[in-house]
């Protein structure tokens, strides 16, 4: 029976523990023999990543016991951390690289020993990490990894370089950095994995340098491999500043394919050698997308030549493309985003995909019958699915008459509907990166909220992907202005509309999205109150020496350089904005995250101290950019809603009550 019960009163079975349980999803899917393999986020094991493999027979189970966690740290955002192939022995042979100490390991899982490390542990700086790796097993006596090495050359964050490098299979390395052969010299400052062209005689790789981030710009290098597995001649094939170049792929009969954004939309090419650069599907979609971790994959060829891609404009969809004819058929499914990753085994495609009924899955498609399963990671309905949200995609008209990508979920529970006359509260979320992209899939923290009455509105704002690159440009020196513009925008469209209330309006978001929720906060009268984690506060500090490398020259495109616009820097940032701060915050932070470091929270709450404005800050312990583990996911969230229900006047006892300090 419906009853009607104020918004955000509502009673929920999807509680706190059941969407921490749910958070992250499937990745780097791969084909060892006849097996599907990936990695799956395990929150209740310290926030590991496991390794899983699908057998022949169907059954699926863990290659690795806890503690091991499958997970790269190069460029902080890590990668591909493994890959695996059929052994001379008839079993299979896996190559991984262990988050806690960053080593790769080699492991033949079908046998009786344990996993043995094949590269040393250095005391400089970070360390050597590893990343997208390949097995090379005709390499030496047992065969090499060719792979992303990352060396701290020093104790700052900067002193740092990376190369292509080849690690010898029988451990001969693991105590001895000398044994490590590097292929590729370090005139770049950014390298993806080595692709070895069909015949072994060629390589290429992706390449970029400061201050560019790889959806501005990327390089697409090429070399000849010499019979002893050195690289010679490396050349720039493709690429350039202003063209980024995030995958490349060989074809069985060795031509290069790649995606460029060359046409203002990551479109999908082929180096011929007789004909040059050839389109082979030229549309206003996104055939691939930012490569924000080294391995991302958004399309593979197939055996036959056809070639299996990702695509879409603001959702993507899993299709067979035609290079001869550009045809392009989609397979049919409920799917509405499919992750960056595909895999290929003879006519099968593997890919991971969710929609807003389903969180994500592994699906195999059939080429040869157009039919999909899920054969991995199934998602199953914990609760009555009339608990989940029914979003919608709108678009708003925001300053400048631009547009603005949003998706929609209103309050929904089978078993209340709100007073009349009264209005829900909302919460605009603000994706991270914030070249990045807000996916329409089902999320159990959006579901938290919505469940209880509670609205909430994702905002692809101006710098988001999946809509081209003057869409992505538009946060050009504009951060803390286009995304805060943006929010407001939609904010005060719904307010404005009757669909929520102007007085009970919210923002959050994590790091970027951290970022334009405090800059919100000090720069618009439109929120009662915000979450704001893991942030970037201080555009100064972070532009200097307060973060990693990747991202250390980031700040040059979204807000200009430091050193011609000092004042920009100082006005922006929320920490020096914090007279203009009157709404109540929860600030969360890991105190292990070297991205978005807690000084910067710290020094944050100090320019607040005193000035009584209601808030609360929560630390973690063991915790990193992002949140991974189960109690930490189930405080953060509580406590969110409980700034909520304190700010809007909502009375909930089924949350431990946040301690809101002045």
């Amino acid at each position: 029976m419906v009853s009607t019960g104020a918004y955000g009163t509502w009673p929920s079975p999807v509680d706190a523990r059941l969407a921490a349980s749910h958070d992250g999803r499937p990745e780097y899917v791969g084909v060892v023999g006849d097996e599907v393999w990936w990695t799956e986020p395990r929150p209740a094991e310290a926030g590991r990543r496991a390794l899983v493999r699908r057998r022949a027979d169907g059954t699926t189970d863990s290659v690795l016991p806890a503690p091991w966690n499958v997970r790269s740290r190069v460029i902080e955002y890590g990668g591909r951390p493994w890959a695996g192939a059929g052994h001379t022995d008839g079993g299979p042979l896996v190559v991984f690289v262990n988050f806690t100490d960053q080593r790769l390991y080699a492991y033949a899982p079908d046998g009786s020993g344990e996993p043995w490390p094949l590269t040393p542990l250095s005391g400089v700086g970070g360390g050597l990490r590893w990343v997208d790796p390949q097995l090379h097993l005709a390499r030496g006596e047992r065969g090499e990894v060719w792979c992303v090495l990352e060396e701290f050359t020093g104790e700052a964050p900067t002193e740092v370089r990376r190369v292509i490098a080849a690690v010898p299979l029988d451990g001969s390395a693991a105590d001895d950095r000398g044994a490590v052969r590097e292929l590729s010299d370090d005139r770049h400052r950014f390298v993806t994995g080595p692709k070895v062209s069909p015949d072994g005689r060629r390589v290429a790789w992706i390449a970029w340098d400061h201050p560019r981030m790889p959806w501005d710009g990327t390089e697409v290098m090429l070399a000849d491999i010499a019979d002893d597995g050195t690289f010679h001649s490396a050349r720039s094939f493709g690429g350039g500043p202003e063209e980024s170049v995030p995958q490349i792929e060989w074809t069985t009969d060795g031509q290069l394919l790649f995606a460029s954004d060359r046409s203002g939309w990551w479109n999908l090419y082929r180096a011929d050698p007789n004909r040059g650069t050839v389109a082979l599907c030229t549309q206003e979609q996104e055939f691939a997308g930012p490569l924000w971790k080294i391995g991302l994959g958004w399309f593979r060829p197939l055996e036959n030549g056809l070639i299996a891609t990702i695509h879409g404009r603001g959702t993507t969809t899993l299709g067979i493309l035609d290079p001869e004819t550009g045809e392009l058929a989609d397979i049919a499914g409920p799917w509405t985003e499919w992750a960056e990753t595909l895999a290929v085994h003879g006519s099968r495609v593997v890919g991971v995909a969710a929609s807003p009924r389903s969180a994500y899955e592994i699906v195999e498609l059939d080429t040869t019958t157009g039919r999909s399963r899920i054969i991995g990671a199934r998602h199953r309905d914990e609760v009555d699915p009339a608990y989940y949200p029914e979003p919608h995609q709108r678009t708003f008209t925001g300053p400048d008459g631009r547009d603005i990508h949003t998706h929609i979920y209103p309050p929904r529970n089978p078993e209340r509907v709100g007073p009349e006359g009264e209005l829900p509260p909302y919460v605009v979320w603000a994706h991270g990166g914030p070249t990045g992209h807000a996916a329409l899939v089902l999320d159990l923290e959006i579901a938290y909220f919505t469940s209880r009455g509670i609205g909430v509105v994702e905002v692809n704002y101006g710098g988001s992907t999946g809509y081209g690159r003057t869409y992505r440009n538009r946060l050009r020196q504009q951060w803390g202005v286009v995304d805060v513009e943006d929010c407001a925008a939609v904010a005060r469209a719904l307010a404005a509309e009757g669909a929520a209330d102007p007085n009970r309006l919210a923002i959050r978001g994590g790091s970027a999205g951290g970022w334009t929720t405090a800059a919100s906060l000090t720069s618009t009268d439109v929120y009662a109150c915000g979450t704001i984690s893991y942030p970037i506060l201080d555009l100064t500090g972070w532009g200097t020496d307060e973060t990693h490398d990747f991202e250390s020259q980031y700040l040059e495109s979204l807000v200009g350089p430091l050193a011609e616009v000092p004042d920009r820097y100082r006005e922006r940032s929320p920490i020096n904005g914090t007279d203009r701060l009157t709404t109540p915050f929860l600030l969360l932070q890991g105190l292990d995250d070297v991205i978005c470091p807690p000084a910067q929270c710290e020094r944050f709450l100090a320019a607040i101290e005193g000035r009584g404005i209601p808030h609360a800050y929560l630390a973690f312990e063991g915790e990193s950019h992002g949140f991974r583990r189960a109690d930490t996911m189930v405080a953060a969230l509580e406590a969110e809603l409980s700034l909520y229900a304190q700010t809007f006047g909502i009375d909930r006892p089924d949350v431990p009550r946040l301690e809101l300090k002045k």
